[in-house]
């Protein structure tokens, strides 16, 4: 086992590559933050613990390793056999899949983007693209080209960007922990110091302990207010006071997306109307299932495009990529670490495009 530390993921994954070579597994992974002030301004280290089995690699279509379970009662043994039985049905899936049935360096694609929680289908679908195009040109070192321009190919049928100038107020809605406060700060930042525009806040997150003063203090530093609501008349009375504003940015309560009530007081507190641009908020350490579920539960407030946050702590890309293709809506910004403002990129085509083939090829 070996514990390494280095500003990024991808400079982590390089150092734990370079000591304990391509079969290392990645035990655990944190993100620790050093200095700062007042939350803000710190110093991003990344902390991962890795290992490696002594024993000699096996071929990942044709074995699945699991730990012996330990049967301490009729529920652990029935749960135990269950894993078994997923187990056995992901490695016959992989087994079926066809992959052997493709020459070496399209296999060896494949293997990278099932790697990244890449559907299976769509893997299938790209297979047999790769293949096709190789059989015409066989020429190994293409085949890395040909899965960009795939990519790509499926991004372009989204709009990607951020703000549009025209609409004044801007809301992030999402479930609790994306870090929706602190992605708020950083778009209002740009929007003060890059921009020059006067803007402010509203925040209708009133249940999460020192949000409010989190926002605040934010407001402080770049010098704009902020107002609290809790009503649709106090919601009125705030558009009223920045009525001469560029921009109005709205900080939403982070709640349980489950509740099917969270997203039902939403609409009843904050007019999402025509002038407003709305962004879902998404982390892309979660799964496609789970962002799918996010997505399914905020729907009815028409989402004008995808914000995705800790893209330095994520190990995969598929979910991300899989959510904007079934959505058909693109992404707005990607956010990497807790600086405010620099750790922010507005999700341009290339932008996107560049994080997707980029933790391919990593």
């Amino acid at each position: 086992m070996k514990k390494v530390l280095a500003p990024t993921m991808p400079e982590a994954m390089k150092k734990v590559r370079r000591e304990l070579g391509n079969d290392a597994v990645i035990l655990n992974s944190k993100v620790i933050y050093t200095g700062g002030f007042l939350g803000l301004f710190k110093k991003k280290q990344i902390e991962v613990v890795a290992g490696i089995d002594a024993e000699e690699p096996v071929e990942r279509e044709i074995a699945v390793t699991y730990e012996k379970p330990v049967v301490k009662n009729d529920e652990g043994k029935l749960e135990n056999e269950i894993k078994e039985l997923k187990n056995m049905v992901q490695a016959l899936s992989v087994k079926q899949s066809g992959y052997q049935d493709f020459p070496v360096p399209v296999r060896t694609m494949l293997r990278k983007l099932q790697e990244q929680d890449f559907k299976e289908s769509w893997l299938l679908e790209t297979g047999r693209m790769l293949h096709e195009k190789w059989e015409k040109h066989p020429h190994d070192q293409e085949v890395a080209k040909w899965t960009e321009q795939h990519i790509q190919s499926a991004l372009e049928q989204q709009f990607h960007g951020g703000i549009d100038a025209s609409k004044k107020y801007i809301s992030l809605i999402g479930p609790t922990g994306v870090g929706k406060t602190t992605t708020i700060a950083k778009m209002a930042a740009k929007l003060v110091m890059e921009d020059k525009k006067k803007i402010a806040f509203i925040t209708s997150d009133t249940y999460r302990i020192g949000a409010i003063e989190q926002l605040k203090t934010y407001a402080e530093l770049l010098n704009v207010p902020v107002e609290v609501i809790y009503s649709r008349e106090d919601f009125k009375t705030a558009v009223e006071r920045f009525s001469d504003f560029d921009h109005v940015l709205i900080d939403t309560a982070g709640r349980n997306y489950r509740e099917v009530q969270y997203v039902e007081d939403l609409m009843k507190t904050i007019d999402f109307n025509k002038d407003m641009q709305t962004f879902l908020v998404l982390s892309m350490t979660s799964k496609f299932k789970e962002m799918k579920t996010i997505f399914d539960r905020f729907n009815d407030l028409k989402i004008d495009g995808l914000i995705f946050t800790k893209c330095d702590e994520s190990l995969t890309v598929g979910p991300a990529f899989h959510m904007m293709i079934e959505s058909k809506i693109g992404t707005a910004y990607l956010t990497n670490g807790q600086a405010v403002p620099e750790d922010i990129k507005e999700g341009s085509l290339k932008q996107v495009k560049e994080m997707i083939t980029k933790g391919v090829k990593s």
